[in-house]
């Protein structure tokens, strides 16, 4: 007897590996995913515009790399004694218009070197519901704890999202010939929309990104969404809030990416970075022993041999932790 809806995954071809530069944006799901490959060694780069919720948003932030765009004070606005950007997430709001800008352009300059050496760049949608600012009509990507009485709310069609990323890939493909676009949807329910209006918003996403994946040869699909919504479907499989999915559900997904879409080549490497991150966690009872001592002493033996065969790869952290 089955419990579970399981389904086959189609393998990732090209399939990622270690010397492939990587950008991902979109949704805090995108920064579980993209956590756990930094946590491995993965070169890659995670929301250089912070957390991006609508499509829309996830384009124009695309464009600005594309452009090299610097932002300037006027691009910024004062609330609640803070220093914000419609474009970005709140992580990169300030008290001073200048600290913002630091922060902004700082990620701003990465972000545009990335794209252009990307060998990917991996979405994840969030919601098809956008705000707009009343007052100029401009798309916000956070609404900074501005009243909702500011903003007009609505529901991004199929068309209108096909058209802004359609329009973002072709400017992307010229720019970089080499770059391939991994989507998802992320399984975060968003609860605050409704629940009826979260499913719409999700079907939504789904068929503009599936139009698109059938459209252009150098776009593919992860199903990170149907593993957990289709898969474990389970509240058990949620945080607290029936919202975002727990540690449970996330390293699932990321077992699923890890055989599905990373080379066999690179994942052997993977497994190897994960058992030093794992004796990286341990916490001794004693840290002065002699046993102890000769425990960091293996590892750091392993981190270095791994590093003269992948000296590609960002070891230092790993080193000072392991170096007694």
């Amino acid at each position: 007897m089955d419990f579970r809806l399981t389904f086959p995954i189609a393998p990732l071809q090209p399939a990622l590996e270690y010397r492939d530069p990587l950008l991902l944006m979109g949704s805090c799901f995108a920064e579980e995913m993209g956590g756990k490959l930094q946590e491995h060694l993965f070169p890659a780069l995670v929301n250089p515009h912070g957390i991006l919720y609508n499509p829309l948003s996830i384009a124009k932030a695309v464009h600005s790399y594309l452009d090299q765009k610097q932002y300037t004070e006027a691009d910024l606005f004062m609330h609640n004694d803070g220093w914000h950007s419609w474009d970005h997430h709140s992580r990169f709001s300030a008290l001073t218009p200048a600290a913002a800008l630091e922060k902004i352009n700082t990620l701003q300059q990465q972000a545009a070197r990335r794209l252009q050496e990307a060998r990917w760049l991996v979405i994840t949608l969030g919601s098809a519901h956008a705000y707009v600012l009343k007052e100029t009509g401009q798309l916000v990507a956070n609404c900074h704890k501005v009243p909702m009485a500011a903003f007009q709310k609505k529901l991004l069609g199929a068309d209108e999202i096909i058209a802004a990323l359609d329009s973002m890939m072709h400017r992307l493909f010229f720019s970089n010939r080499e770059v391939h676009i991994l989507f998802t949807v992320s399984p975060v329910r968003y609860a605050r929309d409704g629940v009826v209006e979260n499913n719409l918003s999700k079907a939504v996403l789904l068929q503009a990104v599936h139009h698109l994946v059938h459209k252009f040869d150098r776009l593919h699909y992860f199903p990170a969404y149907e593993l957990v919504i289709d898969d474990l479907r389970d509240y058990r499989f949620y945080k607290d809030d029936l919202v975002h999915p727990n540690e449970t559900a996330v390293n699932y997904v990321w077992e699923h990416f890890v055989q599905h879409c990373v080379h066999p080549g690179s994942r052997q490497l993977l497994q190897a970075i994960a058992g030093i991150n794992r004796a990286a966690r341990h916490r001794p009872f004693n840290p002065d022993s002699p046993q102890h001592r000769q425990f960091l002493q293996t590892y750091a033996r392993k981190v270095e041999q791994l590093q003269q065969e992948h000296p590609y790869l960002q070891w230092e952290e790993m080193r000072k932790h392991f170096n007694y």
